[in-house]
């Protein structure tokens, strides 16, 4: 049986559902992003009870199929952008189809008109916050962050990023820089 959760992005959200999985008695067998597959059905009263604990950390489980669907489609933006990796060749619509079994126009309509935003800004949304990661906590340049998020040129990535954030990549590392520098001088 699988059930599906709504702002599970992190592998600490996996951890979380699978202790709340264990606190009433059900079996894990896989849990994903967005995603859980349990041993045996369960029952109202267990899937409350797992409801209001999830609930504590800020996740819901989710009964709507186009929620579900959104989740699934979020869930795999997330694990291609931030946890494969290397991310795919193919164009990201033909991997989202392809890896929800969906035609890729059903699937954009649907996310747009749920989330109020098309599939592509969703992906470069996350691609930033992904850039934002590698500049801070990898020792990467532009050159090795854009040819590893795929990227067609540096020139590219960085106005997508000043577009997105208001800032320019090599500004937004120079912030950290001057942090560390703040806190080496206290």
């Amino acid at each position: 049986m699988f059930l599906y959760v709504k702002y599970m992005v992190s592998l600490r959200c996996k951890m979380v559902v699978q202790q709340e999985l264990e606190k009433i008695g059900m079996h894990c067998l896989r849990v994903d992003l967005g995603t859980i597959e349990i041993k045996e059905n369960i029952t109202n009263s267990k899937r409350k009870e797992l409801a209001k604990n999830l609930k504590r950390y800020g996740l819901e489980l989710l009964d709507d199929k186009r929620n579900i669907l959104i989740e699934k489609i979020k869930a795999v933006i997330i694990e291609m952008i931030h946890y494969s990796k290397d991310m795919p060749k193919v164009n990201y619509s033909d991997y989202i189809s392809e890896k929800l079994g969906y035609d890729y126009t059903y699937l954009a309509n649907t996310f747009s008109e749920v989330k109020g935003i098309t599939i592509q800004q969703y992906i470069i949304n996350h691609k930033i916050e992904r850039v934002k990661e590698l500049l801070l906590y990898e020792d990467m340049n532009l050159t090795e962050i854009s040819y590893q998020l795929h990227y067609s040129s540096v020139a590219h990535l960085s106005n997508q990023f000043k577009k997105v954030t208001g800032l320019a990549p090599s500004y937004f590392k120079s912030l950290k820089n001057k942090k560390l520098k703040n806190l080496e001088d206290l």
